[in-house]
C-alpha cells in the first residue's frame, strides 16, 4: 500500500532533476553543495554505506553546477542552498564530467577493464559535439577516435579523463568538475574475483591522470562505501581530501537524521510508528553526529507502513559474507558476541587495505563498520608506543534490522543442506543421538568445503566450519537457548554451551569438537571418548550447575570430526 497523505515516495530514483520536477518525497540535501564548495578541496572522496543517497547527491551537485542544466535553475528554487547569492551566480557555469563504476561487477580483469574503457567511451559519445569543434586538433580528433573505438590501450584509457578535461576547458574556458560514483565497487570485485593487483594497477594510472596531475581540474568529488588504501591506489594523490564514517564533516549530507524521519513520518500519517522505526533503523554514526536513518529503509517504509529489512535485503554483501564465513575462530567467535547484542573492542584502520583482509581481523570489522552494519558507540586512545598512541574502538551492530540481516546470512550457510540442518537441530533437542550423526554427517558433507578459504593444501579446516555452524545454532535457537562458544568454565574451556532461557523446559547442552588424532586415539570413537573426558576433567558443566541447572538436566556430546566425517557420542 502507499502511503495516504504527503508527497509521492518514488522508490529507486537516483536522478536529482526527475525526482524535483515530478515533486517526488525529498528531503534538501543541497546544503553538502555549499558545505563541499566552501571547504576548498581539490579531489574529495566521500564514504558511506550504500544506498545512504550517495548517487542523488552527486547527481544534485552535478545538476547545479553542470553547464548542460544552465537553463534549470527553478530545480533549486525554495531549496536550501538558493538562499545564497553567491551560489546562484555560479550555478550552471562547470562543465562537469560525471561517471559510476557502479556496474563494473566482473569476475574476471579482461572484462572489468572493457567495461571501464566503455564507460569512457560513453563520455565521449556525451561529448562527441567536440570533436568537430575547432578547439580540437587533429591530434586530438584521432585521440578521441581511439577512445571511442573502446578497444584502446592501457595508455589511452589512463588519459581518457584527463584529455577530456583539457578539451572541455577549450570549449568553455573553465575548468572541468569532475564527479566519480562508486568508484571502490570494481575494487572489491577485484579482490573477490582475485585480480586485485592487475586492476589496481590500471586504476592508479587512471586516478592520478584525472585527479592529480590534471591541470584542468576545478574540483572533483569520488564516492564510494569504503577508503581503499592510500598506498593501493591513491600513492600520487597527495591532494586528497578524505571523509569516513567517523569523520565530522558532511555528517548529515547522506542519510537522514532522526528529526528528518519524524517529520516524513508525521507527513505520510505515520507518526504513531516513531518508536518502531526507532528500533528498527535508528543506529548510524557519522563523526560525532548520531541518530542517523538510512533512506532506503526509511522511504521504503513511508511507501508501505511495514516494518521489514529493506535496506539489508537491497543486494548481498558477498564479500563481507565470504570473510566471515570463512574467517577463523576468533573472527566467529567475535561475531557471535556481535549477534548477543555485546559490544567488540577493538582497533580500525579506516584505510581498507584488500591484501589484508585475509588475515586481518581488524581489517574486516573496518570493513563491516565502512559497509554501515557496525557503529562507534566509543572510543579511546591507547598508548602502545612511548609518545604514540592509537584509539581502541567499542562497536556493535548499527540496529535491529542489520541484525536480521546477519541471521538471514547465517542461515543461508547452510542452504543447501537446509532439511538435514533442521533436522540435525531437532534431533539434537531431542537426544536422538543416532539421529544426529545421521544428520550431521550429510550437513558437513554438503557444506564442509563451503568455510574453506581455499589456501589449505589439505582442504577445509573443521574449526572453520564447526564454528560456522555454533553461529547457525545460534541463530536458529536464539529464542531458547543462550548459546556461546570457548568461554572459560570450571578449569577449562569448551566448545559450545547452549544455556535454556526457561531451564523448566529445555536441557542445557554442552558440545566439545575434536579433531581425530591417529597417533593418539586409534578409532573416532576414541575421539569421542576423549571429548567427554575433557568435558569432566574441566568440569565444564560447573557453570551451569551454578546457575541452579540441575545436573541431570546438562546432556554433553563429543563431536570427532576426521575429514568430513563426523562421529557424535
Amino acid at each position: 500500500m502507499g502511503q495516504k497523505a504527503g508527497r509521492t515516495v518514488a522508490i529507486g530514483i537516483q536522478d536529482f532533476g526527475d525526482l524535483i520536477r515530478k515533486g517526488y518525497f525529498y528531503i534538501d540535501k543541497t546544503d553538502f553543495i555549499r558545505e563541499w564548495w566552501e571547504s576548498g578541496d581539490s579531489v574529495t572522496l566521500i564514504a558511506r554505506p550504500r544506498r545512504f543517497g550517495k548517487t542523488l547527491n552527486m547527481s544534485m551537485v552535478e545538476h547545479f553546477f553542470s553547464v548542460d542544466w544552465a537553463k534549470e535553475g527553478n530545480l533549486f528554487e525554495g531549496l536550501s542552498i538558493w538562499a545564497h547569492e553567491a551560489y546562484r551566480q555560479i550555478r550552471g557555469t562547470y562543465p562537469v564530467i560525471s561517471l559510476s563504476f557502479a556496474g563494473v561487477k566482473e569476475g574476471e580483469y579482461r572484462t572489468a577493464r572493457k567495461k571501464i574503457c566503455q564507460f569512457l567511451a560513453n563520455l565521449y559519445v556525451r561529448y562527441s559535439f567536440l570533436r568537430e569543434s575547432d578547439v580540437l586538433t587533429e591530434t586530438d580528433r584521432a585521440f578521441f577516435d581511439r577512445v571511442l573505438a573502446v578497444d584502446m590501450d592501457d595508455s589511452d584509457a589512463s588519459l581518457a579523463l584527463y584529455q577530456l578535461s583539457n578539451y572541455l576547458y577549450r570549449y568553455y574556458g573553465k575548468k572541468v568538475i569532475i564527479l566519480l560514483d562508486e568508484y571502490d565497487t570494481p575494487m572489491q570485485e577485484a579482490y573477490v574475483g582475485g585480480y586485485w593487483e592487475e586492476f589496481a594497477g590500471f586504476t592508479r594510472n587512471l586516478f592520478n591522470s584525472a585527479f592529480k596531475t590534471n591541470p584542468w581540474l576545478e574540483r572533483a568529488i569520488m564516492i564510494g562505501i569504503t577508503r581503499v588504501s592510500k598506498e593501493a591506489i591513491f600513492s600520487d594523490l597527495n591532494n586528497l581530501k578524505v571523509v569516513t564514517t567517523t569523520s565530522n564533516e558532511y555528517a548529515v549530507s547522506f542519510g537522514f537524521t532522526e528529526q528528518e524521519v519524524f517529520a516524513a513520518l508525521e507527513e505520510c500519517g505515520l507518526a504513531d510508528k516513531m518508536k518502531q522505526v526507532r528500533y528498527w533503523y535508528d543506529g548510524f554514526i557519522f563523526g560525532s553526529h548520531g541518530d542517523m536513518y538510512n533512506p532506503w529503509s526509511i522511504l521504503n517504509f513511508l511507501d508501505t507502513g511495514v516494518l521489514a529489512a529493506y535496506w539489508a535485503n537491497t543486494s548481498s554483501n558477498s564479500l563481507v559474507g565470504k570473510l566471515i564465513r570463512e574467517g577463523s575462530r576468533r573472527v566467529k567467535e567475535d561475531f557471535e558476541r556481535l549477534l548477543r547484542g555485546e559490544v567488540l573492542r577493538t582497533h580500525i584502520d579506516e584505510q581498507i587495505v584488500y591484501k589484508q583482509l585475509d588475515g586481518n581481523e581488524e581489517a574486516i570489522w573496518s570493513l563491516l563498520l565502512a559497509s554501515g552494519y557496525l557503529k562507534v558507540l566509543s572510543y579511546e586512545q591507547i598508548e602502545f608506543l612511548e609518545f604514540e598512541r592509537e584509539p581502541l574502538y567499542d562497536l556493535t551492530l548499527a540496529n535491529y534490522e542489520v541484525e536480521l540481516m546477519f541471521r538471514s546470512m547465517v542461515r543461508r550457510w547452510f542452504a543447501e543442506a537446509k532439511a538435514d540442518y533442521n533436522d540435525f537441530i531437532k534431533a539434537m533437542l531431542q537426544g536422538d543421538i543416532k539421529a544426529m550423526n545421521a544428520y550431521m554427517n550429510r550437513v558437513a558433507r554438503d557444506t564442509f568445503s563451503y568455510f574453506d578459504t581455499g589456501k589449505n593444501p589439505s582442504g577445509a579446516e573443521p574449526e572453520r566450519f564447526y564454528h560456522g555452524f555454533v553461529l547457525g545454532l545460534m541463530v536458529d535457537l536464539l529464542d531458547r537457548y543462550v548459546i556461546t562458544s570457548n568461554r572459560e568454565s570450571g578449569f577449562g574451556r569448551y566448545d559450545v554451551m547452549l544455556e535454556p532461557r526457561d531451564p523448566k523446559k529445555d536441557d542445557a547442552i554442552i558440545l566439545e569438537f575434536k579433531v581425530h588424532d591417529p597417533e593418539d586415539e586409534a578409532t573416532l570413537k576414541d575421539t569421542v571418548a576423549a571429548a567427554h573426558r575433557q568435558i569432566e576433567e574441566k568440569q565444564y558443566a560447573a557453570g551451569l550447575m551454578a546457575k541452579g541447572i540441575e545436573k541431570a538436566r546438562i546432556r554433553s556430546y563429543g563431536f570427532a570430526f576426521e575429514g568430513k566425517t563426523v562421529l557424535i557420542g
